[in-house]
């Protein structure tokens, strides 16, 4: 017996939307392209595809306070409209050909002017300017999955066509590349324990695509490998950071001037397969990336479309305790009681604990946990609590859950459990700890403890009508600190089977 497994993905707490859409507002590129969008008129002259027309980029950098002269300037300004193109803050009609000759090549300008989702920037709520946000990011990383210039200048063939069996370039696996980064960056800094407080090196990150879990010291030809990613990443991310998905803090130049592809990765993973960094080592100068808050919200968005599981901390808060108890159990602790927290903020006390107390029954394999869950949800309850936790003293599933909220208060006349509630509890007990971080170093001092002061414990646990009586027995053999104690736990696991239909 076991409960559900964990999802993949912990859930993330996000900032509001409000929050969230004011970042979005000053994050750079999407800021140019707005400036763009209200720049754009009569006067605006567009090329087939809706590129600026080349004459109008030095005004357009202009308007971004950008140097004319500077032929980045024009980078960033082609840039910044076509993002205002695709999210619809411009509208353009493209030029058609004079003359119906597809062989005379004469072209009218096409023109362009600000888009009905404009208003939307200053006039629309907070999720219209984050959807606009959203159509801007797919923008950029359909951008930063395409190669640089210089590989496409290679891979010209002698009639001017890009060759692209020689750049080995496949959109799809270089969009479900740089997708696939995301997604481990934003694992990273969700899971319990994980980057939320720092950046991630750009090696891990790296490594992460490219080594095999089980890879022990790694070879040459992967070391090259992560190299490789290494420098794509570094080339995507200074993409991706002015649309404010990350803050990045590129590979140093002198570095990758200094070692050749190999000795780039040998230094950056430390001749390791993890991808870590020595102590000695300075990480910082091999890239260091973190999803921002707006990030996390971006790549959550992008895998909840692609099907992935993706929760965040407050979105049960109108679902039923059912629901809330089903979904925490599968979370970790402190988001659990995060979540659990926002739930019981929004209802009365009375109310929401019998509602909770109901849900956390059952015999199916995820009811230990569930209890467990219910548990902790009721630890910050106040004395208006009370009453309906009294109310279950007597259920055989609920009692012993009641009676420990009762006794952690001081409460006095609380009634002993008797023999067949302790042990039940105990079995619920391990079996909802198994269920919720598995066989972890703590669960033997746990079994040690709750069995030390019950003679013959194991003579009669074996007998307790719980479900997962076996199966926690069976923990307990291989588990308990003390080596008879265990022994009889695998006798009395035996004898639970053996009452099994």
């Amino acid at each position: 017996m076991s409960a559900e497994p964990h999802p993949t993905l912990p859930p993330v707490r996000l900032h509001s939307d409000a929050e969230l859409a004011r970042d979005a507002l000053v994050a750079p590129l999407f800021a140019r392209a707005v400036r763009l969008a209200r720049w754009a008129g009569p006067d605006t002259r567009v090329e087939i595809g809706g590129e600026l027309a080349a004459a109008q980029l030095p005004e357009a950098a202009e308007v971004l306070g950008l140097d004319p002269a500077d032929p980045d300037s024009a980078v960033y300004a082609s840039q910044a409209w076509r993002v205002a193109v695709d999210t619809g803050l411009v509208d353009v009609t493209e030029p058609e050909e004079e003359g119906g000759s597809a062989d005379s090549g004469a072209e009218e300008a096409g023109t362009a002017a600000p888009g009905e989702d404009l208003e939307l920037v200053t006039g629309g709520a907070p999720g219209d300017v984050l959807d606009l946000w959203l159509a801007a990011l797919d923008t950029v990383l359909a951008d930063a999955a395409v190669p640089d210039l210089d590989d496409l200048v290679d891979a010209l063939d002698e009639g001017g066509e890009i060759d692209f069996d020689q750049l080995d370039w496949n959109p799809r696996r270089e969009a479900d590349f740089l997708d696939g980064v995301l997604a481990n960056l934003y694992l990273l800094t969700v899971a319990e324990g994980g980057a939320a407080e720092g950046p991630v090196p750009l090696p891990v990150l790296a490594a992460s695509m490219v080594v095999p879990d089980d890879m022990g010291e790694p070879t040459d030809a992967v070391l090259e490998q992560v190299s490789d990613a290494m420098m794509r990443l570094d080339d995507q991310f200074r993409q991706l950071e002015p649309i404010g998905l990350v803050e990045y803090q590129p590979v140093d130049e002198a570095l990758m001037a200094e070692a050749d592809d190999e000795e780039l990765a040998a230094g950056a993973a430390g001749g390791r397969a993890d991808g870590g960094v020595d102590d000695d080592e300075d990480v910082s100068r091999y890239g260091m990336v973190r999803l921002t808050p707006l990030g996390l919200y971006g790549v959550r968005a992008r895998m909840l479309e692609a099907g992935v599981e993706a929760p965040a901390v407050g979105e049960l808060a109108d679902k039923g305790a059912d629901a809330l108890l089903d979904a925490v159990s599968a979370y970790p602790e402190h988001a659990a009681q995060a979540e659990m927290e926002l739930w019981l903020a929004g209802r009365e006390a009375p109310a929401a604990v019998t509602e909770l107390l109901d849900a956390a029954r059952g015999d199916d394999p995820g009811a230990p946990l569930r209890r467990l869950r219910c548990q902790q949800a009721l630890a910050p309850a106040g004395p208006e609590a009370e009453p309906a936790v009294r109310s279950v003293l007597d259920d055989p599933e609920l009692g012993g859950l009641a009676r420990v909220w009762l006794a952690e208060r001081g409460v006095a006349d609380v009634p002993a459990p008797d023999g067949a509630m302790v042990f039940w509890l105990t079995v619920d007990t391990i079996a909802a700890q198994l269920a919720a971080d598995g066989e972890t170093e703590e669960l033997p001092l746990l079994m040690e403890t709750l069995t030390a002061h019950h003679a013959g414990f194991f003579d009669q646990v074996w007998r307790v009508e719980h479900p997962a009586t076996a199966y926690v027995l069976e923990a307990m053999g291989r588990l308990h600190p003390d080596k008879k104690a265990a022994k009889e736990a695998r006798k009395a696991a035996f004898k639970a089977r053996s009452r099994q239909p």
